[in-house]
């Protein structure tokens, strides 16, 4: 496959030589050439005093109402931002029903959390673990004077000021700040980047190389979910023009209750917004880029693998043969057309379990900027 075919498969439009001057920007993002600028909130610009103080709160527990949890509790850096849960743990000891999303490029995502079309800014979806109640994350509603004022001391006082200058300190701009932290985890240098965008043939080996064949083949068809540059159809910068809905039913359940067509009821998927039957059981699908260390996978972390995760895609959905989730996924009559199946020796599934490791950034992984302060 030629680098010019595949740079159209992934729909990576590249930047035109623009001879005019460009004016300085206070923030720069950390984003090779080639590659387009995430799109940010008019209210919500990028700096550098905004990005350190949002990596300061990420990491503090004093954004829990017991002091018990920070964000990080739930996204570790070693993970891709993610954990090696099933499913998340509240401050209060409460178990989600959801695993944990890594937040690698989240700055290009569309939609945000695993299932609702409604959340497209940080700013708004931040203000779910902080002050939801069911289930409790942060637990801050009911606390916030108490919270808010954790932050009112010499060390923070001196970073709102360099972020906001002359502004109160309050929850609007904790959650500004948060955002634009999240938004500055980029991690586009693995080596298929080096390999794809950089012209090194010797970044990835030959088995990768037939692996990156295979996930970009019809008969597999792993890129109408997973395609683009950020390997995911949830993706919004500015060249995207194309507004896509990225949300899927893979066949992961197919219960025998027709009231949950085919899902379990504590979480049915996007129809839980949309309130439309054709929703049920659909989820975004999120970014592939550093899958290899954000185990375990599904938006409720029920296959541990990756291995596992091409097994149940060349099946064309999960087979649960007892208990309380018993049913045949492949049967689901709301599945993606594009969960068909397929057939994969132990040769290619080495070859795809190669590629998909090739997207693993492991500057990202150990970037000290990104690290607890």
């Amino acid at each position: 496959m030629s680098r010019v075919i595949f740079a159209l498969l992934l729909g990576l439009l590249l930047l035109s030589c623009d001879k005019a001057k460009q004016p300085k920007k206070s923030y720069q993002w950390p984003i090779p050439n080639g590659f387009p600028k995430p799109q940010t909130p008019a209210d919500n610009p990028m700096s550098l005093a905004k990005v350190a103080l949002g990596r300061a709160i990420f990491y503090d527990k004093n954004l829990s109402f017991n002091q018990q949890q920070s964000c990080e509790t739930c996204h570790q850096q070693q993970f891709a931002f993610a954990e090696n849960l099933t499913t998340s743990i509240g401050t209060t000891g409460d178990k989600h029903r959801r695993n944990a999303p890594a937040l690698v490029n989240i700055a290009y995502n569309k939609t945000l959390t695993w299932a609702h079309d409604g959340l497209t800014s940080l700013e708004r979806q931040i203000l779910l673990p902080m002050f939801g109640e069911s289930p409790v994350e942060l637990g801050i509603t009911g606390h916030e004077t108490q919270v808010l004022q954790r932050f009112k001391n010499e060390k923070y006082l001196q970073l709102f000021e360099l972020a906001f200058p002359g502004e109160t300190i309050s929850f609007d701009l904790v959650v500004k700040a948060l955002s634009s932290f999240v938004r500055s985890l980029i991690s586009l240098n693995s080596s298929f980047d080096l390999y794809a965008y950089q012209g090194d043939d010797s970044a990835i080996s030959a088995s990768a190389l037939r692996g990156m064949n295979l996930f970009f083949s019809e008969k597999l068809e792993c890129h109408h979910c997973h395609g683009g540059f950020n390997f995911t159809q949830s993706t919004s910068h500015e060249k995207q023009v194309i507004d896509r809905r990225p949300f899927h039913n893979t066949g992961l359940y197919n219960l025998k209750d027709l009231n949950t067509n085919g899902y379990p009821k504590n979480d049915i998927g996007l129809a839980e917004i949309s309130t439309l039957a054709r929703d049920n059981g659909r989820f975004r699908a999120p970014t592939l880029r550093n899958v290899a260390v954000s185990a375990p996978y599904m938006h409720d972390g029920s296959i541990n693998t990756l291995e596992e995760v091409l097994d149940f895609y060349a099946a064309g959905g999960r087979v649960i043969n007892s208990g309380v989730y018993k049913g045949d996924g492949r049967l689901n009559p709301l599945k993606s057309p594009f969960v068909k199946g397929f057939k994969m020796s132990e040769q290619d599934k080495h070859d795809l379990l190669n590629f998909l490791s090739t997207l693993t950034d492991e500057s990202f992984l150990n970037n000290t900027e990104y690290a607890q302060p």
